[in-house]
């Protein structure tokens, strides 16, 4: 415990925890909408177990750190590149993103029913929360690369991870609840997560595109919908207040 001692540590720390929040928008975001096709009684059970599920994955590979790190060994070559055993989860999950993002998108565009919101059962519920493990592991090799990099303490980064998962957990039902009541943020969302799916095939590939574009050119679209959003409100709040109006005319 001997950082506590050292103010480069608690830097670290919350340097740490705040980049930790902010690479786990995706995971995060992708939770939400798994866990919303499950019935409504499961859904905040789904989030609290997915975000767990989450924690402890990444603090499993911070413990198995020699492995991760060994993760960058190069196994084989395929035209001109070569491959390691990063860039193959990278690859896995970047297809998964891709196949479950668009199935989701059909699903809401085509208006089918989900089976789970229909049965409920545990074996959907655990389905479920396979998918979001599948996830959780390829989105945690990144944060852990991240922190090992930023900080040389592991009880450090076990901190920031724990720290960062709690305060996704507190945010985590506003946020599903916000994307689940606007159809065009969940699609935004799903067409977010299809772009991290191509960024992740990318890097699996070789090529390196900067997240960062990625998360700007979705901040700026969730802030023109926003816009869109309370324009609506403005125009229906408008439109009631003035049939509201021709009605009292009519009664006088």
């Amino acid at each position: 415990m001997e950082w506590i001692t050292r103010p480069e540590a608690w830097i670290a720390l919350a340097t740490l925890t705040a980049l930790e929040i902010v690479l786990g928008i995706d995971n995060i975001i992708f939770l939400s909408i798994l866990a919303g096709r499950l019935p409504k009684e499961q859904q905040g059970k789904g989030r609290i177990i997915g975000l767990g599920l989450a924690m402890m994955t990444r603090i499993a590979l911070l413990l198995s750190i020699t492995w991760v790190m060994g993760l960058k060994t190069e196994l084989f070559t395929l035209v001109s590149h070569t491959f390691s055993g990063r860039d193959l989860i990278l690859l896995g999950g970047g297809l998964f993103l891709l196949a479950k993002s668009t199935q989701e998108i059909h699903q809401s565009l085509e208006g089918e029913e989900d089976a789970t919101k229909k049965g409920g059962s545990s074996s959907n519920f655990i389905f479920t929360m396979l998918q979001i493990a599948v996830i959780d592991i390829v989105f945690s090799l990144d944060s852990v690369i991240t922190a090992v990099g930023l900080a040389k303490d592991v009880q450090v980064m076990i901190i920031a991870i724990i720290i960062s998962i709690g305060i996704m957990m507190l945010g985590a039902k506003a946020i599903s609840d916000f994307v689940e009541a606007h159809p065009t943020i969940k699609m935004l969302a799903l067409s977010f997560l299809i772009l991290v799916g191509v960024t992740l095939l990318a890097e699996g590939a070789g090529f390196e595109i900067p997240k960062g574009y990625i998360y700007f050119a979705m901040a700026f679209s969730i802030s023109v919908e926003m816009l869109n959003i309370r324009l609506r409100k403005k125009a229906a709040k408008a439109v009631h207040l003035h049939s509201t109006m021709n009605i009292d005319g009519e009664k006088a």
